[in-house]
């Protein structure tokens, strides 16, 4: 069954102009239905399914979910709001709510109430699917009844909430699939720059995010296991699996980044295509020296969301014991999806410059704009505009927000850059993030953790003077050493004294990135005491 006029054509999964989430599991397991999927954690919305599925076993689930979602009373173009703790089982939801023509809503685990709510009531009042730990917790002070028309919970019973364990055996739906142009999911900005905003996706622009990803996918002849620590609520986790479940690649889910499990997970599943944020791959460089070589299988690595340090890079790309592993770092936003990208290879990675992206990928074009159209360089960067056919539609309740990025059909990116005369994108800074007299937080940043191999991450921010103040975290939190500081910062005498914190204490968004503009205000609200040379 098409809602809204569907064609034969919209209806392709992969192929044709759309991409419907909701089908792609039920057609990768009409081809691979015996390919296993590893996960490290249960799923909370199917308790007792254990941790070792199939592709047929994630479609029958997938379609049994969507079946409860339908008996709960949630319908074609309705907004269902996942506000739930990381799990896989969010994929399996927003797959489910999709198949039945909901728009799944996908809202940070990380998230507060206060957040959440103003969310929810951006989408006034939709089907709230949550657990157990939010409704005791974040929110508990929130009156849902005023913020959502129905609450499911993958927890047990609760007044006012309907668990989905109680519609289990509900009547299987057949499809339901909405023009290409009309929303199919929302995911949500980073908050790094202030309250979230809701970005819409259509099945139609997330065809144009898929499109160049199949084709570079096309040059990997062999099915590698693919492992994945991807946020459940970042379209990213959608757009690779629609990549990798058409090619039968095993699949091993990671819920749990933390290097000693990872290094468990490894060594027994042995992946060989890795991908994660930038920050956990930089926490993962410790496998490298494990003795099990949980990283000698790996052929191919991959990062998105983030630029990535180079000697993280080059030392992971050490670990690996395959014949010539490739490292692929994409550039790309929450709005756009992957822009550029580029690979590095054990020799290239020593001496590669963090800060370049690459070049624009199949159907993207990039232009560096400029007071007066001059030609955008190092010193005097451009803010960086795209045009990409993966570009989400709007920001939802917000279309002066969303059109004020938008120049005559170019998306500002809110980046700051150049190209190289080869046609390299070299990143300098987010516009926000951009401090006086500095020029690229980012490359001193780069330089800093290569000067330094004690450095676990460096970030600068603005101090309360608008001086440069470097945060410094050190690995298993040992002393900065003074000497070696100050030796590393010759070439930047404006930096104020470093503060030292604990990893653990960066403020981060749900894709690992740290959010600057909060810890800036941290520093001035209540700076720790600087560990000074």
């Amino acid at each position: 069954m098409n809602a809204q006029g569907g064609t034969a054509q919209e209806s392709t999964a992969q192929g044709g102009t759309a991409l419907h989430l909701g089908l792609i599991p039920e057609r990768a397991a009409a081809r691979h239905g015996d390919v296993t999927i590893t996960l490290d954690h249960d799923l909370d919305a199917l308790p007792g399914t254990g941790r070792r599925l199939t592709y047929a076993g994630l479609a029958g689930h997938v379609d049994d979910l969507a079946a409860r979602l339908w008996a709960a009373g949630v319908r074609p173009t309705e907004h269902l709001a996942v506000h739930k703790a990381a799990n896989f089982d969010t994929y399996l939801l927003t797959c489910a709510a999709a198949r039945i023509g909901a728009v799944p809503v996908l809202l940070s685990p990380q998230l507060d109430g206060a957040t959440a709510g103003a969310l929810l009531r951006r989408l006034n009042r939709p089907h709230l699917l949550t657990d157990d730990d939010k409704l005791r917790t974040c929110l508990a002070p929130l009156a849902l009844s005023e913020f959502a028309s129905t609450v499911l919970t993958t927890g047990p019973a609760r007044p006012g909430c309907t668990p989905l364990t109680a519609l289990a055996g509900a009547p299987r739906r057949a499809p339901v699939l909405p023009h290409p142009d009309r929303p199919a999911l929302m995911t949500h900005t980073s908050g790094t720059t202030g309250l979230p905003k809701l970005v819409v996706h259509t099945a139609a622009s997330l065809y144009g995010r898929y499109a160049p990803q199949r084709t570079l996918a096309a040059l990997i002849r062999t099915p590698e296991t693919y492992a994945a620590h991807l946020s459940p609520v970042h379209s990213r986790m959608y757009l690779a699996l629609a990549v990798a479940l058409p090619k039968g690649m095993p699949l091993v889910i990671v819920g749990d980044p933390e290097p000693a499990h990872v290094a468990d997970l490894f060594a027994r599943t042995r992946p060989g295509f890795v991908e994660t944020h930038p920050n956990s791959f930089m926490a993962w460089e410790e496998l490298a020296d494990d003795p099990r070589r949980p990283l000698a299988s790996v052929r191919y690595f991959s990062a998105t969301f983030d630029a990535l340090h180079p000697p993280t890079v080059h030392r992971l790309l050490h670990a690996s014991r395959r014949r010539a592993p490739l490292f692929f770092q994409f550039y790309g936003q929450s709005e756009c999806g992957p822009l550029t990208g580029r690979w590095y290879t054990r020799r290239t990675a020593h001496r590669a410059d963090g800060r370049c992206l690459g070049r624009p990928l199949p159907g993207v074009r990039v232009r560096l704009a400029t007071p007066g159209g001059r030609r955008a360089t190092r010193e005097r960067p451009g803010a960086i505009e795209v045009r990409a056919a993966g570009r989400a539609t709007g920001y939802h309740a917000e279309p002066e927000r969303f059109a004020q990025q938008l120049h005559d059909g170019w998306w500002r990116t809110g980046d700051v850059g150049y190209r190289t005369r080869t046609g390299c994108l070299h990143l300098l800074d987010r516009e926000v993030d951009v401090i006086p007299h500095i020029g690229s937080t980012l490359d001193v940043e780069d330089r800093l953790m290569a000067r330094l191999p004690e450095l676990a991450e460096v970030v600068l921010v603005p101090g309360p003077c608008k001086e440069p103040v470097p945060v410094v975290c050190t690995r298993g939190d040992a002393p900065l050493d003074p000497a070696r500081w100050t030796a590393a910062t010759a070439d930047w005498p404006r930096l104020a004294a470093p503060v030292q914190l604990p990893l653990s204490a960066l403020p981060r968004t749900a894709t690992m990135k740290v959010r600057r503009l909060e810890l800036a205000r941290s520093l001035g609200s209540d700076r720790p005491s600087p560990s000074r040379p």
